[in-house]
């Protein structure tokens, strides 16, 4: 994880590096000319959800250059100080989620607020809802800022904040997932690959087609992530049953709605997959075979990389592990660079066009009072512009810009790019949902709490319906208990946690 992080920041430094030899360049756009045309400095203050003390990083991406060609200085100031949690004693006190909407509220009205807000789309919807977001829509057009080029996922996510169809944030960033294939092990099998716009059902007939082999060596047909011994139950939350916004308690958190026709479906089709070894899990692998020294490689925790994955899902920034490791493949034991491409996420035929997750970059907004309106939207507009695009596109980013027109596949390389942003991603929740999941922290053990119940359909010991029955009634007995107690959390096991 460390050398991840370090690559991620020496990559960011290249980036600030490039951008700042181009500043001749972005002197002469409209936003520097202003900035220089003042002669009092302006101050500029982003409000961000969580941060510390250091905030280089933010300012390497965003800050720097700007700051450069602008008489302005800025300031970034954490709606909740990061760390404080990291010294507090868990052993004597329960973990409290802290409260990001309120703290950001605070510094949105204080006496000295801030002027852009940063944070997550949850978060700015419960802003705009309070009438506490600036809409960008007027600015954008007495402007005529072009948005026209921006990813329309993007763009759709966005004015999903406000669900009045304005625009309240723009973000230069996003990722997003897609299906990866091993272009040879289709070609040996003598299978068509993988196309766009594939159902899931599609995905599963050919992961069956492809799949062979015994023990470490067998090849699967399919897997939710590239991990050594998923969790299907996991695996199958975050991109299966969210795309079909499948609810487990119903929308005033009072009763479970997992024992359902549908839910029983899906259990049936995930685990029968696993047992028949299609897909693989802690519970069809002998670990210990992938473990062993004499197999071990530096990418032997990646089943994609080594080979035993015909298709997996995957976010955008993978690219980046497959090149690095296709470029110094002389240098891993057994290796054979992978030959690959991608294909849009597989969808539900009652969700058609639907298809997985887009995550948002930092989103940037205005505070409906802010002091220094016209200079914060004219920050905006450097952070989203082309320019900006231009030279974030030529990092080797961890995620990918939001304009089209710079979306490309990195260097050297021959990719489906568009497979990234061609479907539209699954709706948000709504913001009852938004308040109710923060209000009542103990809900998202409702979820933890189903793992132990599919794990026993996965063992034979219980069918889903059976399973599914069992987690429906300790599941009310959870909601009955929060019922009580809105601030109460659970063990793994459904039980409340109690503090010793």
């Amino acid at each position: 994880m460390s050398s991840r992080y370090g690559g991620k920041i020496r990559k960011i430094l290249t980036f600030t590096l490039a951008a700042s030899l181009t500043v001749g360049l972005l002197a002469g756009c409209n936003s520097a000319d202003k900035g220089k045309d003042s002669k009092e400095e302006k101050v500029l203050r982003i409000g961000m959800l969580h941060g510390s003390n250091d905030d280089s990083w933010f300012r390497q991406q965003y800050t720097d250059i700007y700051e450069f060609n602008n008489n302005v200085r800025i300031e970034i100031v954490p709606a909740v100080d990061s760390s404080e949690y990291r010294y507090r004693d868990y052993s004597q006190e329960q973990y409290v989620q802290p409260d990001y909407f309120e703290g950001m509220k605070k510094l949105m009205t204080s006496n000295n607020p801030v002027d852009i807000v940063i944070a997550d789309t949850g978060t700015l919807k419960r802003l705009a809802d309070e009438n506490l977001l600036k809409p960008l829509d007027p600015m954008i057009q007495e402007d005529k800022f072009d948005t026209s080029d921006f990813v329309p996922a993007v763009i759709d996510t966005l004015k999903d904040i406000s669900g009045d169809n304005k625009l309240y944030g723009l973000s230069p960033t996003f990722s997003s997932s897609a299906l990866y294939f091993n272009k040879k092990i289709f070609l040996d099998a003598g299978i068509e690959p993988p196309t766009d716009g594939m159902t899931w059902d599609e995905v599963f007939d050919k992961a069956r087609q492809v799949t062979k082999g015994e023990g470490k060596d067998r090849v699967y047909g399919f897997s939710f992530n590239r991990y050594l011994g998923s969790e299907p139950y996991w695996d199958m939350q975050n991109h299966y049953i969210s795309t079909l916004q499948l609810r487990m308690f119903d929308e005033k958190a009072e009763v479970m709605t997992v024992n359902t026709p549908q839910w029983q479906r899906i259990w049936e089709t995930i685990s029968k997959l696993a047992k028949d070894k299609i897909i693989p899990s802690s519970s069809n692998m002998n670990m210990d075979e992938y473990y062993s020294e004499e197999n071990y490689s530096p990418i032997s925790g990646d089943m994609f990389l080594s080979g035993k994955l015909a298709m997996m899902i995957s976010e955008s920034y993978y690219i980046n592990e497959i090149v690095e490791a296709n470029n110094n493949a002389d240098k891993i034991k057994n290796f054979s660079p992978v030959d690959w491409d991608v294909v849009t996420m597989p969808v539900h035929p009652e969700k058609p066009g639907i298809g997985g997750n887009i995550w948002i970059g930092n989103t940037f907004s205005i505070n409906s009072t802010a002091p220094n309106a016209e200079t914060a939207w004219d920050f905006i507009k450097f952070v989203n512009g082309e320019d900006f695009a231009k030279l974030r596109s030529r990092s080797n980013s961890y995620e990918m810009v939001s304009r089209k027109s710079f979306i490309t596949p990195k260097a050297g390389e021959t990719y489906n790019v568009e497979a990234f942003y061609q479907l539209k991603p699954t709706p948000p929740l709504s913001i009852t949902e938004e308040k109710m999941m923060v209000e009542m922290p103990g809900l998202y053990g409702i979820t933890n709490s189903g793992g132990p119940h599919f794990r026993e359909v996965l063992e034979n010991k219980k069918t889903p319906e059976e399973a599914l029955k069992e987690w429906e009634e300790k599941g009310n007995k959870m909601l009955l208990e929060l019922k009580k107690n809105p601030k109460t959390q659970f063990n793994d096991d459904g039980t409340p946690y109690e503090m010793h």
